[in-house]
């Protein structure tokens, strides 16, 4: 069951049309307006989905226990950006997005490849478009425990799972015992998911021993396929994982501002826009 949805009880004086996806439709909205505006109204909220104030704060107390927000009188504000928010609250955002990224990401795998699927929420979307590849052999390297119990019972799919320390909000596993085994393999392509890429900068994660993982991850690989929404063009964190040139593709969604798309083709990026 997704958090959003089992976070807290819908209420029993909700309409039956309130229940199930609409909930979470309607939470992962919320989620949306916060990270738009920085902060939200019980009041506002209540006019904009037609719905009691009573179901607005259950939805905001449930969005609160998940990490989501923070709840203050008569609304909430949205979390800090660099937040370390829980992966089920992440898969949340951007959820149309990350799925139309995860198919074009998945249509550039060919059977009888090796390909590496860095931890992430876009990376999990990939993950759940394999399953309905029906290729006959795939190697996936992937250093998230998530990705892996997704393809574990996919037949044809050939699991290697690095080791390391487990960072539990992302269910991701990194160090130098996951980069040692990441040094002996090889990949044809890598699918790295990044929370900041700036195209004078590079690709970045606020998580430095993760980001030592992924330049690793990137030196085995012959094509480097970053998968990221829009939102984290042009966001900067503390740690770089790679400079641009070490960028092959960028599969991001059209609401990618021109400028930054233009400026990374510039760059020798093939930016592909979904």
């Amino acid at each position: 069951m997704n958090l959003i949805d089992s976070a807290a009880p819908v209420s029993d004086s909700q309409d039956p049309v309130e229940a199930g996806l609409l909930v979470e439709e309607r939470r992962r909205r919320i989620c949306d307006l916060l990270r738009e505006h920085g902060r939200v109204t019980v009041e506002e909220l209540s006019k904009r989905f037609s719905t009691s104030a009573v179901t607005v704060r259950v939805d905001l107390d449930a969005l609160e226990s998940a990490g989501a927000l923070m709840r203050t009188r008569g609304g909430a504000l949205a979390r800090r950006e660099n937040d370390d928010l829980p992966i089920l609250i992440k898969q949340t955002l951007r959820h149309a997005e990350k799925i139309r990224i995860a198919r074009a990401a998945a249509a550039l795998i060919g059977n009888g490849e090796t390909i590496i699927l860095d931890s992430g929420t876009t990376t999990a979307e990939i993950a759940r478009q394999i399953r309905a590849l029906n290729l006959k052999a795939l190697n996936v390297i992937t250093n998230a425990l998530n990705i892996a119990m997704l393809l574990a019972d996919v037949p044809g799919v050939q699991l290697i799972i690095p080791g390391g320390l487990l960072r539990r909000n992302s269910n991701s596993l990194s160090g130098h015992i996951a980069e040692g085994a990441i040094g002996n393999l090889r990949a044809d392509r890598l699918f790295l998911g990044v929370d900041g890429l700036d195209p004078q900068i590079g690709l970045m994660t606020p998580h430095l021993a993760e980001a030592q993982l992924n330049a690793k991850m990137i030196k085995i690989s012959q094509q480097v396929v970053a998968v990221t929404d829009s939102s984290k063009l042009m966001r900067r964190n503390v740690s770089v994982i790679a400079t641009l040139d070490q960028l092959h593709m960028l599969i991001t969604d059209s609401g990618a501002r021109p400028e930054v798309v233009a400026e990374l083709r510039r760059l020798g990026v093939d930016v592909r826009l979904v």
